[in-house]
């Protein structure tokens, strides 16, 4: 018989449901159930039965949502004003995978270019890549779930999909309506499971691609062990910059940053952590946020009034004090927070200049921490964006064209947003890490191509 995990609320601890968890021979038969649907071209299931799935899908989502948001605010500790935004943008993703079905076509390629190919016709297909397993974090657990298993749905791949084993129930609600909505359960499994389980899963020679969103430490060892030929595709975090010059709007970059670096708790892999000003408005601006910062009320996420919501797990509130307490240590002046409110909350907490060796500047703090530097040319704040191995989204705050087109030029991420916060994103665009931030794009219609293949046609007339 299987174990049972407890589910738990991170804000007071309470169980709010239990799954059960998966052994190695429950998921090496859903492997050999899905890679048998995948070798079998008879059994793949038509573009218009997967389009009437994803719309039903869709529709089911759309007539829970209220449901599908406080499961994500019990679970997850996002606070449901963002948890509603996020079961929107699962809806909408859903919806986006049906538009780009659509778009998944081959071409003709061109044969009488040269002798040797004349008096032939070519052209290309997209095929399903394989057997899909999805590894997913617990920080958008609904979102991030359709992100991954809603495109293998759309372009006929069969998918296992492991979620965070704190916030599985909304993986779980979104694989259910899958199957309600008329996809074959063979197609979708649902494998809860503990590490061990989740890598041999991962590293099985019967998966076709890989989707991994969580920590690098664990993306790339587990990329390291993938059996020959799966594709992959890692989402990891990073710790992203702001630059701010002379001329920027400071009054109304201010409420962006607010949302951009405090959103979620800051547990979100592109929240604004390092700021850098300059020193004549440094201060000024980071008085300014702790402000902001300060008026935000922290509490049960369940609740209608709360902005930032309980870390997700009490250890990680244990964690960002002792990187806030050694920052302070080390010189940094604490301008809000930088207290526990609760075993499971942390205060939102503005620093100015804290060392550049300590944790909160060079390390993905994954909490509601901000840090504003302060520099002298921007070249240097250029430069100290750029020094760790993270890269992933960045923005700027100026009013000068001159210096929009500087930081995108010399930022090195894969986005830059000009007067917006770090944290920006919709669904269709491409969104990815650099260097150790990640490898390949998400994104909807990015994960679909990524997870289908070309096979070519050549007839000889």
């Amino acid at each position: 018989m299987s174990d049972t995990l407890d589910v738990l609320n991170p804000f007071d601890l309470e169980k709010i449901g239990s799954v059960a968890i998966n052994t190695w021979d429950d998921v090496d038969s859903m492997l050999d159930v899905a890679h048998g649907l995948h070798r079998s071209r008879d059994a793949w299931l038509p573009a218009f039965q997967r389009i009437e799935i994803l719309k039903n899908t869709a529709r089911i989502m759309s007539e829970r949502a209220d449901e599908l948001a406080m499961l994500i605010a019990s679970e997850g500790g996002k606070p449901l004003v963002d948890a509603r935004i996020e079961v929107t943008r699962a809806i909408d993703g859903v919806e986006l995978c049906v538009h780009e079905i659509g778009h998944m076509a081959g071409k003709e390629i061109p044969m009488d270019l040269t002798a040797a190919g004349s008096g032939r016709v070519a052209f290309t297909q997209r095929e399903p890549i394989g057997v899909v397993v999805a590894a997913s974090a617990f920080n958008h657990p609904l979102n991030l779930i359709v992100h991954q298993v809603a495109p293998a749905v759309a372009t006929g791949c069969p998918v296992i999909v492991k979620p965070a084993l704190d916030t599985p129930l909304s993986c779980k609600a979104f694989v259910d309506i899958l199957h309600e909505a008329g996809l074959p359960e063979n197609w979708c499994h649902l494998a809860i499971c503990h590490n061990d389980v989740a890598e041999q899963t991962i590293t099985d020679t019967r998966v076709g691609f890989f989707s991994f969103i969580g920590s690098a430490k664990v993306g790339w060892m587990l990329r390291s062990k993938l059996a020959p030929g799966v594709r992959c595709a890692l989402e990891h975090g990073g710790a992203a910059p702001v630059i701010v010059d002379e001329s920027a709007d400071i009054e109304g970059m201010i409420p962006l940053v607010t949302k951009g670096g405090f959103y979620h708790s800051g547990e979100v892999c592109v929240s604004v952590q390092r700021l850098f000003a300059p020193t004549g408005i440094a201060e000024d601006i980071a008085q300014k946020l702790a402000k902001s910062a300060s008026a935000l009320k922290v509490g049960d996420a369940r609740q209608e009034d709360t902005e930032c919501g309980p870390l997700i797990r009490p250890g990680e509130v244990d964690r960002v004090a002792e990187w806030v307490d050694e920052a302070v240590e080390g010189g940094a002046t604490l301008l809000t927070g930088g207290r526990k409110l609760g075993p499971t909350t942390y205060a939102p907490t503005v620093l100015l200049n804290p060392p550049a060796n300590a944790r909160v500047s060079t390390s993905e703090v994954f909490g509601p921490v901000v840090c504003v530097y302060s520099y002298d040319r921007i070249e240097d704040a250029f430069a100290a964006a750029n020094s760790l191995p993270f890269a992933f989204q960045a923005a700027v705050f100026t009013k000068a064209l001159d210096t929009a087109m500087q930081a995108i030029r010399h930022l090195d991420a894969t986005a830059v947003m000009v007067n917006d916060h770090s944290a920006f994103r919709v669904d269709w665009m491409p969104f990815a890490g650099r260097r150790q931030s990640g490898y390949n794009t998400g994104g909807i219609g990015y994960t679909m191509h990524d997870m289908t293949q070309d096979k070519m046609a050549v007839i000889k007339l």
